[in-house]
C-alpha cells in the first residue's frame, strides 16, 4: 500500500501584505502531477489547510478546486483530512457528507455521544484496496483543544494527559476493529501537535498553548501504530526511526524557513508495517532572499549589495522574489528606509521587511552581570539615563544636537 503524507499548507497566508496564492497554485499543480505519476492509494493531510479560521474566498476556492481535480484525475484515490490549530474545524468538515461520496474524509472536530464519551468511530477512517478489502485503518485525530480530551480525575496535567488518553482510546478501538479483519492491516494515526524535541519555527508557527506546556511526548503514540503522520511544525523531521514524522510545510512560511527541505512524504506499507519512505521535494516557485546573506551589514555596504541584485525585466510580478533586508544599526539614521527603498525600486523583488540588528554589547553593559551597586530611584538623572542607554545601544556618545533635543523635551514636560 502506498500513501502520501502532507500538512501545513496555510492556504490564504498573507506574507508581509503579499498573498501566496501563486505559490500555492504551483504546489497544488505539482502535487496533482505527483499523484498522477505515482498513483498512491491515499493522501493524508494533517491539518492547517488554511492559514486562518476565516480564510479568504480565493483560498477556499483553491482548496476545493484541487480536490475536484484530484477526484477527476484519480477517482479511486482516498483522501483523509484533519483540522489544525489554524483551521476552523467545524467549518472544514461542514461539507463532509458531500465529500465522503467522493472518497474524501474530513474530520475537523471531536464529538461526544449522548453519554458524554468521545465518539471514537468518527475518528477512524477505513482505507480499502482495489478489491475493496480493508487495507488500513486511519486514526484521523484533528488538533485537540483542552475541551476535546478525556477528563482524568488524577491527571498531573489534564491537557497533556488527556491527549495521551485519547490516542490510547482510539488506538484500542482501532485494534478491536482490526481484530475482525486481519492483523496485517496497518494502523496509521494523524495528529496536529507540538512534539517534545521537535524543532520549531518561531516566526510562523502559532504557539498552541502559552509556554512549552503544549508539547506532547513520544509515548503519546502507542507502538501498535505503524506510522504517525504529524502536522504543525513546518520543518520536516522524524522520530523513532521514521515511524513518527512531520511532513513539513510545502512552501517556506517565513524567512527562517527558506532553507528547509519542503517535501511531501511517500510511504510504502507491507504486512502491516512501514517498509520504506521517499521524500518528494517540492520545487521552489518563488525565492525568499535575505540581504546580506549572513550577518547584518552597515547601511552603505547594504546599499552596495542591493545595487548588485540582478535585473530581469521578463520576470512576471508573481515570481518576484520576496526580500528582507537586515541592517546593522550603528546609530539613528532617518534616511535608512528611504535609501533601501530607492535601491530596490527598479529591481524585480518584493521588499517585505527591513530588520535592524544592533551591535553586540559588552559584558560590562549587561545589567545582570554588572557589579555596580543599584542606584537609588530619587538620584536618577534623566540626562544620565539617556546617555547611558545611548552608549549601550550605539557604542558612542550622543551628539550635541540629540542632547539639545532631549533638553527641550525635558523642559517642555517640566522635568527640568
Amino acid at each position: 500500500m502506498q500513501i502520501f503524507h502532507t500538512a501545513d499548507w496555510h492556504l490564504g497566508q498573507l506574507f508581509h501584505g503579499y498573498d501566496r496564492d501563486f505559490e500555492h497554485a504551483q504546489f497544488l499543480d505539482w502535487l496533482l502531477e505527483q499523484l498522477r505519476q505515482h498513483q498512491p492509494d491515499a493522501l493524508l493531510i494533517s491539518g492547517d489547510i488554511f492559514d486562518t479560521i476565516n480564510p479568504p474566498a480565493s483560498a477556499q476556492k483553491r482548496f476545493y478546486a484541487f480536490l475536484a481535480s484530484v477526484q477527476t484525475a484519480l477517482p479511486t484515490l482516498q483522501i483523509v483530512i484533519t483540522a489544525g490549530n489554524h483551521d476552523a474545524g467545524a467549518r472544514l468538515e461542514a461539507p463532509a457528507s458531500l465529500l465522503q461520496s467522493l472518497r474524501i474524509h474530513v474530520v475537523g472536530t471531536v464529538r461526544r455521544n449522548d453519554d458524554g464519551q468521545i465518539d471514537l468511530d468518527r475518528l477512524i477512517v477505513p482505507l480499502h484496496g482495489p478489491d475493496q478489502s480493508l487495507a488500513a485503518l486511519i486514526l484521523a485525530v484533528p488538533f485537540l483543544r483542552p475541551a476535546d480530551v478525556p477528563v482524568l480525575p488524577d491527571a498531573v496535567d489534564p491537557y497533556l494527559d488527556g491527549i495521551h488518553e485519547l490516542y490510547r482510546q482510539v488506538t484500542e478501538h482501532a485494534l478491536t476493529l482490526r481484530h475482525q479483519h486481519s492483523s496485517t492491516v496497518p494502523l496509521i494515526a494523524l495528529g496536529h501537535c507540538h512534539l517534545t524535541g521537535g524543532e520549531e519555527s518561531r516566526d510562523s508557527e502559532r504557539r498552541i498553548v502559552i509556554g512549552n506546556a503544549e508539547a506532547v511526548s513520544l509515548s503519546t503514540f502507542p507502538d501498535s501504530l505503524a506510522y504517525v503522520a504529524l502536522g504543525h511544525l513546518h520543518k520536516a523531521q522524524q522520530f523513532q526511526q521514521g515511524r513518527i514524522r512531520y511532513s513539513g510545510s510545502p512552501i517556506p512560511l517565513s524567512f527562517s524557513e527558506r532553507h528547509y527541505q519542503h517535501q511531501v512524504l511517500q510511504l510504502f506499507f507491507k504486512d502491516g508495517q512501514l517498509q520504506a519512505t521517499q521524500q518528494l521535494l517540492v520545487p521552489e516557485s518563488v525565492p525568499l532572499l535575505s540581504v546580506p546573506r549572513r550577518n547584518a551589514a552597515p547601511i552603505d555596504e547594504l546599499i552596495e549589495e542591493l545595487n548588485q541584485l540582478p535585473v530581469d525585466p521578463e520576470l512576471p510580478p508573481e515570481r518576484f522574489p520576496f526580500l528582507e533586508v537586515v541592517v546593522l544599526e550603528t546609530g539613528p539614521d532617518p534616511t535608512r528606509t528611504k535609501r533601501i527603498q530607492e535601491a530596490v525600486r527598479n529591481k524585480q523583488v518584493r521588499l517585505t521587511a527591513i530588520r535592524r540588528q544592533q551591535q553586540h554589547t559588552t559584558l560590562d553593559s549587561d545589567p545582570e552581570t554588572s557589579t555596580e551597586p543599584a542606584t537609588a530611584l530619587q538620584s536618577i538623572n534623566p540626562d544620565s539615563v539617556f546617555r547611558d542607554y545611548w552608549k549601550q545601544k550605539y557604542q558612542t556618545e550622543p551628539d550635541a544636537d540629540v542632547l539639545q533635543a532631549l533638553q527641550e523635551i525635558l523642559l517642555q514636560e517640566g522635568v527640568l
